[in-house]
């Protein structure tokens, strides 16, 4: 019997050991990679401070633009020019200066006391079954009292000096933070304390390395909504017999009608406000930078 052997097929492949290709040398073959997102856009090459500020300045000439045609009267609302030439005279004669001077001591003052308050209140309710047990129930039921109803009360308690404003604006800002507070200190992962507590941490020690760095995303977050209070109450606080500070010099302008210097006030509440808020955001990043977060595309 013979066994006939068939010619090779030209037409086939060549499977000779030089020519074997990477599929059956077993090596991965080169991937096409394709870019989802574009290294260079639109977006990057304009700064971020200039498309911060489009949206204020298109408002702006907006309400230049309603000035301008009337359809705003000066008694309704003044122009933009009016109240930047009215902004100047007040700074140019003093009472600008003097007046944010005035409500910037009481914000601070109030500020300081409240997150005193706050903070040491949310640590012991956070900290202690014991002191959640004393201190959390109380705290719920006043903040849910409008700070600014008390405004007789503290009137009567403190007299219309400075007290008054002083307690509205610390009372204002006691309950942000402590809701903050607590809330960062309970949030803290459990297993974070377990491994702490099998690494041979002492109390103290969770406390300082593990639950307080916990909760300090929080505790900005609460601070930062505190500053907003801040300066809500200061506007209550420096309608009670104020004869300085901003609050004044809106209760003036308000007795003899003049707009462009309520607006003027206003502005100045605002800028003071974000300027606050701009600080509050940059002590956040330098406490929190072993946090990485989204910060959006």
């Amino acid at each position: 019997m013979s066994i006939s052997h068939a010619p090779p097929d030209s037409s086939g492949p060549d499977i000779s050991p030089i020519s074997t290709s990477k599929a059956e040398t077993g090596e991965p073959a080169p991937l096409d990679l394709v870019p989802l997102v574009a290294t260079s856009s639109r977006r990057a090459l304009v700064p971020r401070w200039l498309r911060r500020t489009t949206g204020p300045l298109v408002l702006l000439a907006l309400w230049q633009l309603l000035s301008s045609t009337g359809v705003l009267t000066s008694d309704v609302l003044a122009s933009p020019g009016r109240i930047a030439h009215v902004g100047w005279d007040l700074i140019d004669s003093g009472s600008l200066t003097s007046a944010m001077t005035t409500s910037l001591q009481r914000v601070a003052t109030g500020l300081l006391l409240g997150t005193v308050i706050g903070t040491g209140l949310a640590l012991v309710s956070g900290l202690f079954r014991i002191g959640e047990d004393l201190v959390d129930a109380p705290v719920q039921m006043l903040r849910t009292v409008p700070f600014v109803g008390l405004i007789p009360l503290f009137i009567i308690w403190f007299g219309i000096g400075e007290a008054p404003k002083v307690a509205i604006i610390t009372l204002g800002v006691t309950f942000p933070l402590y809701l903050n507070v607590y809330a960062g200190i309970r949030g803290v992962d459990s297993q974070l304390i377990e491994a702490g507590e099998s690494l041979g941490l002492s109390r103290w020690g969770l406390v300082r390395h593990v639950v307080l760095p916990g909760a300090l995303p929080n505790a900005m977050t609460g601070l930062r909504y505190s500053l907003g209070i801040a300066w809500l109450a200061l506007v209550f606080a420096e309608q009670i017999n104020a004869d300085a500070g901003i609050g004044f010099l809106m209760v003036q302008a308000r007795d003899f009608l003049q707009t462009d210097v309520i607006v003027v006030c206003l502005i100045v509440y605002a800028f003071l406000g974000l300027l606050a808020d701009f600080l509050v955001r940059t002590l956040e990043r330098l406490l929190l930078q072993w946090r990485p977060t989204f910060t959006g595309r």
